[in-house]
């Protein structure tokens, strides 16, 4: 993917943590430091259970305490206090291993945590998955409704948003590659949508060789999605099949071939409209929350993780409208943690390895945490 058309706000990666370092924005626990009136906030995605158990091992031994999220947005209002050694946990995209390795040990160690679902890429089952089946891959890679709702009716979880459909979309006719072999390897949620047929997504897989790829952004960033050419895709991908597949890309001229393809099948029409744009970003708010609060029989989703911490201008303003409690988005200013007054459609948070650098018995040293 490429990183070309993304501004630098939007991206990761050692360079943005290295400027993040230098301009203060990691919580001086991370150096030895105590908390304060930091509220620690850590966040996951799919893991493995030994790796948990450990983490969620440290926090019960040193008297940890996790919130949900109404909590963190009374928090942030200077609405309510909470107790010493409180944490957040929260598990993004609601990975099958939430159910699998998460819950049970969540249960065990009395901790809860917050996930944030995406209703639009989650399936139905008749049963839940046996919760003792390891590293075992199930064909939906995310939990199903009846696990969500089970470990949400048991008080183990506290389901919130991940939008409705955690999308990157292209965002200029600027082509930057195509789908070769290996594209495997790309990461589910960050291959880019190519079309939507009556409101359900399709999105670039790994079966679609050959496909154009443009610069891209997520959905929710203040870039403007193109809509690239069907008739481009379906021409490349033709041709690559026809030509045996992953043995087409070993000939010399292949990248010429493509790109001839795309030359004579693209088409002018304009990026999205900013209407357009808005109204999808609200949907992609809206529609998610009301989903999960029909699925799961409750109104208490309220709050939202952006996919990739990115935000625009366009989705600040929505999440307002649409009367969001809280947002989790990364900006270039403030502490890595939550505080009192923080903005709370702006909220922040740390990767899960720093949850040995709290104060409490067996606390790791810095230096020792970078290996």
């Amino acid at each position: 993917m490429t990183r070309a058309g993304t501004p630098f706000g939007e991206r990761g990666g050692w360079i943005r943590g290295g400027l993040d370092l230098a301009a203060g924005r990691f919580p001086r626990f991370v150096f030895g430091g105590d908390v304060g009136d930091l509220l620690p906030v850590f966040h996951f995605h799919d893991e493995t259970r030994g790796d948990l158990e450990s983490k969620f091992q440290y926090l019960s031994e040193n008297g940890y305490h996790a919130v949900t999220a109404d909590e963190i947005g009374a928090y942030v209002r200077r609405q309510r206090r909470l107790p010493e050694r409180s944490v957040a946990l929260c598990f993004d995209d609601a990975w099958a291993s939430v159910w699998t390795n998460a819950g049970p040990l969540l249960r065990r160690y009395r901790l809860r945590a917050i996930v944030y679902a995406i209703p639009g890429r989650m399936t139905d089952a008749r049963a839940c998955r046996p919760q003792d089946s390891g590293s075992e891959r199930f064909e939906s890679p995310f939990m199903t409704w009846p696990e969500l709702r089970a470990l949400a009716a048991e008080g183990t979880i506290d389901v919130q948003s991940h939008t409705l459909t955690h999308a990157m979309v292209f965002t200029s006719r600027a082509l930057v590659g195509f789908v070769q072999p290996g594209y495997d390897r790309t990461p589910l949620l960050a291959r880019p949508l190519l079309s939507e047929n009556e409101g359900v997504p399709s999105f670039v897989t790994e079966s679609d060789l050959g496909a154009p790829l443009y610069e891209q952004r997520s959905r929710m960033s203040d870039g403007l999605r193109m809509r690239p050419s069907l008739g481009a895709h379906e021409a490349c991908v033709r041709l690559v099949r026809s030509e045996g597949s992953a043995r087409f890309f070993s000939e010399p001229n292949w990248r010429q071939r493509l790109d001839a393809i795309v030359q004579s099948e693209g088409d002018s029409r304009p990026l999205e409209s900013a209407d357009e744009h808005r109204r999808t970003i609200e949907r992609e708010l809206d529609a998610a929350r009301s989903c999960l609060n029909e699925r799961l029989g409750a109104g208490r989703v309220n709050h939202v993780c952006l996919p990739w911490g990115v935000s625009g201008k366009c989705t600040e303003l929505a999440l307002k409208r649409l009367g969001f409690a809280t947002a989790v988005a990364n900006r270039m200013t403030g502490v890595h943690a939550v505080r009192p007054g923080d903005d709370p459609h702006w909220l922040k948070r740390l990767p899960n390895r720093y949850i040995y650098r709290l104060p409490g018995r067996g606390r790791r040293w810095w230096f020792l945490e970078q290996r």
